[in-house]
């Protein structure tokens, strides 16, 4: 029942909330972007969701979009800038989420929505945690984030999908926001960048 009809209740309710709550930053970020970024705050993207459904998801833009003299482009520690840096170890960055979550792309509590090009890299097994909506934040965002091998990742947002229930979402929720606010843990603040996923191979010892 929850997983049906609760879960998108309980996000309806939330980001309407935090809409209302968070539309002074959202402003603000929004036109300090646009002077750090040339007039481009948001980034969009696609990735999979549900049942690997592609979506358009945004963020606020936290790269510039630098290349090398090649016309390649460079990589992303060279390419973030400090108010980006910044927004990624705050979150800050994920806020515009809200409207994937409000178009019913995303859930605020999810395993997280990586790349396409991941999707031919995961096992059977790996391939289950889009039987869920993606989310905002997750169990293995709570539990390392980009501190944690991709082991690890795929271990948590599989429990997740194992064990989705009202009671796990709201302590994803309250521990995300404990996090946010604490501003203790390394971990969860960290602006270290993930190595890209290269297939369940892998992961392979």
């Amino acid at each position: 029942m929850y997983k049906s009809f609760g879960k998108r209740f309980f996000d309806i309710i939330s980001v309407a909330t935090g809409l209302i709550i968070l539309s002074p930053l959202f402003l603000f970020l929004t036109l300090l972007l646009c002077f750090f970024n040339k007039g481009k705050p948001f980034f969009f993207q696609s990735r999979p969701g549900l049942f690997c459904k592609i979506f358009m998801i945004v963020k606020f833009k936290t790269m510039l979009d630098s290349n090398d003299p090649s016309m390649d482009q460079l990589p992303d520690q060279d390419r973030i800038t400090r108010v980006g840096k910044f927004l990624r170890r705050t979150s800050l960055d994920e806020i515009p989420q809200l409207w994937n979550v409000l178009k019913g792309e995303m859930s605020l509590v999810g395993p997280r929505p990586l790349l396409i090009e991941y999707l031919s890299g995961y096992d059977q097994n790996q391939l289950r945690r889009h039987d869920v909506k993606p989310g905002i934040t997750g169990w293995a965002q709570i539990n390392g984030r980009n501190e944690i091998s991709w082991e690890e990742k795929f271990k948590y947002d599989l429990y997740y999908v194992d064990n989705l229930s009202l009671k796990l979402d709201s302590k994803i929720f309250l521990i995300t926001l404990i996090k946010l606010i604490s501003r203790r843990n390394r971990t969860f603040y960290s602006n270290k960048m993930m190595e890209k996923f290269t297939g369940s191979s892998s992961l392979i010892k």
